[in-house]
């Protein structure tokens, strides 16, 4: 059998040998732990098991990084989602008194999936994605992620590929993760632009002012519109495609545009000439439909209700996606244009790699024998496609590291001047 083919069939033969030599259990640890700055701050966080058969298994809780080791590799969850940092224990949720265990902190989260663009993608729908439409995912982040900075001044976030068709982001600095669900809201409100259901054929609707997120959003958004939507996308191509572009400009010039568009050729051309007739003085509002188009085809789509609550779950960095076999791997924002979900390692491709390794190991007579477990782990993932991802990783965490070595030299600097 071809261990690096992916077969879903395959992942309870694989899963046992992944947490057991490849999962980053360290690195995954010292990120929530957080520096162990606060008491149970590890202890007190809700982890959720997806076994085989979609059996599913809340309020799990780990006292340190061994327990949660042996747990995983005993269970070998399909999925493993992360909630949030509770008033108690959650393992011991049954046995506290009622309306007493709450959710207390938890990082501040967006989830956003490509479902939620079939409305204006062409090459695919559903579960399916391609390099074509994987560029909404780039704009998305290009756009949260400078807003989340510029806008808000949070400095530690971290992004996922979830695995299959989506981007999952973590924001980590301490004041995002004591944001409260109504502070929440207003954040992922803040970033909400789409609105409304299938119904709704005009789903951006722009002010007299436009808000300087919004312009920077459009500044985002203008850097990829050609490339990825008149080119790869094709948005005017025919007249089908024209008219659900055409209903979002007003109805005074749609007749002319019919016409313009029949005498062109190509998305891009017609795509000038609507600009064009958009600049009449005599429309009202006609000068935002262009951006407005631009923004719902393009603009981030999220999914609020995750961002919102404090205990919703969210999918582990590091799981497996049973169904496509690809790890959710961190995303390396200074190299994102050229992130390409397809080259993320399977889990049936890095377990191939680590058999290969110890096999020509064998061969030659392993001279690490008798090696502490963590240290063979962690020699294990970098010998497999795991290793640049978890190098990812170990940079952000370096990151929250010395900011908290900052603040605490901070502190016991103000304390000297007291």
């Amino acid at each position: 059998m071809d261990l690096s083919q992916y077969d879903p069939a395959s992942l309870p033969d694989l899963l046992p040998l992944y947490y057991r030599r490849l999962f980053p259990f360290y690195q995954y640890y010292r990120w929530l732990n957080y520096g162990g700055v606060v008491k149970n701050y590890f202890q007190h966080r809700e982890f959720s098991f997806t076994l085989k058969d979609d059996i599913y298994v809340r309020y799990q809780s780990f006292n340190n990084q061994s327990e949660l080791e042996k747990e995983i590799q005993k269970m070998n969850p399909y999925k493993i989602d992360i909630g949030a940092v509770y008033s108690h224990k959650p393992n011991l949720h049954n046995s506290v008194k009622s309306g007493t265990f709450q959710a207390q902190e938890k990082e501040l989260v967006f989830d956003i999936d490509m479902t939620d663009y079939d409305d204006v993608r062409r090459c695919c729908s559903s579960a399916d994605i391609c390099s074509k439409c994987w560029t909404l995912m780039t704009i998305a982040i290009r756009i949260l992620d400078r807003a989340l900075t510029e806008d808000f001044g949070f400095r530690y976030r971290f992004w996922v590929y979830s695995g299959r068709r989506g981007v999952h982001c973590w924001v980590c600095d301490e004041s995002a993760r004591k944001l409260s669900q109504a502070e929440r809201s207003a954040v992922a409100e803040y970033l909400s632009l789409v609105k409304g259901g299938e119904e709704t054929i005009k789903k951006v609707q722009l002010s007299d002012t436009i808000h300087p997120f919004i312009k920077k959003s459009i500044a985002v958004v203008e850097k990829y519109f050609e490339q990825y939507a008149l080119v790869d996308q094709d948005i005017l191509e025919n007249k089908q495609c024209w008219e659900k572009v055409l209903a979002l400009v007003p109805g005074a010039v749609r007749e002319n545009l019919q016409r313009d568009f029949k005498k062109t050729r190509s998305s891009v051309e017609r795509w000038e000439k609507l600009k064009k007739c958009l600049l009449d003085p005599d429309l009202k509002k006609g000068h935002f439909a262009a951006k407005e188009i631009m923004l719902q085809y393009c603009y981030p789509r999220l999914d609020v209700n995750v961002s919102k609550g404090v205990n919703h779950l969210l999918k582990s960095p590091f799981s497996v996606h049973p169904k496509t076999g690809r790890i959710s791997v961190p995303i390396d924002l200074k190299k994102l244009d050229h992130f390409d979900p397809f080259a993320v390692p399977t889990i049936s491709m890095i377990c191939s790699e680590l058999d290969n390794v110890s096999t020509k190991e064998e061969d030659l007579g392993s001279p690490n024998d008798g090696e502490p477990d963590i240290k063979r782990r962690m020699r294990d993932y970098r010998r497999t496609s795991l290793a640049p991802y978890v190098k990812v990783f170990e940079q952000f965490l370096d990151k929250l590291d010395q900011s908290r070595k900052g603040e605490l030299l901070l502190k016991s600097d103000l304390k000297k001047e007291f």
